[in-house]
């Protein structure tokens, strides 16, 4: 016979909660002991008397009942699995700080067992820099977040922010308890076209030799995967990669810094996120010798007229079609911290796009490299995102903001 386990379901103060009911009877028809812990705001959207019927329980939210028993402590010593659903805003701050000031988050800190959390809120919420640095620190702590999804939320609002359905967070629950959980990125861009850059351009000096740089390009690929694998339609505009190139994804080659600029712009039209990770050169030579420069013709030094190539990302930004998101990239050299955000908020200004990503680079970070360490600018300067570590789990970060 099966062992009942128990599952605690806390419920808190957003209108998804009275989805919650869902998920207490799929997990009480699977056989699992439920328990439910709801916030003093949940019950002012899903009575207690519903709740306890579903979960054959009674129904906890005061910290201070229950003393005798120690409830407080008590109920997360005995849970074999906790799931969040919803988890707002506020909800997620307060387990990022480790705050226990109601039975929920004392609940949370006494209890080992796993953590599921399905964040409900508003776009704005959710995008806010507070809430995407909350949610990444809560899953660095091996916290198992779902979704949220994208669609209809509370009156005409449409966007990301929508708990995903009681189905998908019992099941991915469950599979948490079961030890088969495999994580999985939320679809938070399913439906968006999203066309990045990556790479380095090569400026031809003769059909021998060119003038580039040392970008492989595996951060914009990267970028391409996340994105993909996010749900976006991707188009990954590639200047002379050193990493395999991605699937799934439609490519387009070009080798030199005129060549990407025509290929942005030609795809530019269609996108709803631009993402320029390539590396440009800023000049490249006044002309091409048709045949191979010999030392003998030329003798012992060299002198070579360069020419300023286009703007790339400035030009994007200023031909941007209606609520199109562009974000550009600023490899620096600049080893003091203060210089170097100063750095990527001038650029910021100067280019016009929505987002920076701020690099550093040098003879051992950043290009050719498998990690990276970047901080974020948006249009104003303020810092919306750092991070650090795998250059997929960067482009990750980077999408946690653009989503």
């Amino acid at each position: 016979m099966k062992t009942a386990r128990t599952v605690v379901v806390g419920i808190t103060g957003g209108i998804a909660a009275y989805k919650a009911v869902n998920i207490v009877r799929a997990f009480v028809l699977n056989g699992d002991s439920v328990h439910v812990v709801a916030t003093t705001a949940a019950l002012r959207f899903i009575g207690k008397p519903t709740l306890e019927a579903i979960s054959r329980h009674p129904v906890y939210s005061e910290l201070y009942e229950g003393v005798a028993e120690v409830r407080h402590v008590a109920i997360g010593q005995s849970a074999d699995l906790i799931v969040v659903a919803p988890a707002t805003a506020n909800t997620i701050a307060k387990l990022a700080a480790g705050l226990a000031d109601d039975l929920l988050g004392n609940t949370i800190l006494a209890s080992t067992a796993p953590l599921v959390i399905a964040p409900a809120m508003h776009t704005e919420m959710w995008s806010n820099p507070a809430t995407v640095a909350n949610v990444q620190i809560l899953r660095e702590r091996g916290i198992v977040v779902v979704g949220p999804g994208v669609g209809r939320l509370t009156g005409k609002d449409i966007g990301a922010g929508r708990m995903e359905e009681p189905d998908t967070i019992v099941a991915v629950a469950l599979s948490v308890l079961d030890g088969t959980y495999v994580e999985k990125p939320a679809q938070d861009l399913a439906g968006r076209r999203v066309l990045i850059s990556a790479g380095g351009t090569r400026e031809p000096l003769d059909p021998v030799r060119f003038l580039g740089n040392r970008s492989s390009g595996k951060q914009g690929v990267a970028l391409a995967e996340a994105a993909r694998d996010r749900g976006a339609s991707v188009t990954l505009v590639a200047a002379n990669l050193e990493v395999a190139e991605p699937t799934g994804v439609s490519l387009t080659r070009v080798g030199s810094a005129l060549e990407l600029n025509q290929a942005m712009r030609e795809a530019a039209g269609e996108a709803d996120v631009i993402i320029m990770a390539a590396a440009v050169a800023d000049y490249r030579p006044h002309s091409v010798r048709e045949g191979k420069i010999k030392k003998q013709d030329v003798g012992d030094t060299l002198s070579l007229e360069l020419v300023k190539n286009p703007d790339i990302l400035a030009g994007l930004a200023q031909h941007r079609t209606p609520g199109q998101v562009i974000v550009g990239f600023a490899a620096e050299t600049e080893a003091d911290a203060d210089r170097l955000l100063a750095l990527g908020r001038d650029k910021i200004e100067r280019k016009g796009c929505d987002f920076l990503v701020v690099n550093r680079v040098g003879w051992t970070q950043g290009f050719a490299t498998d990690g990276n360490t970047i901080l974020m600018l948006d249009h104003l300067g303020v810092i919306v995102q750092e991070a650090s570590g795998s250059k997929i789990s960067v482009a990750n970060c980077i999408l946690d903001v653009i989503a």
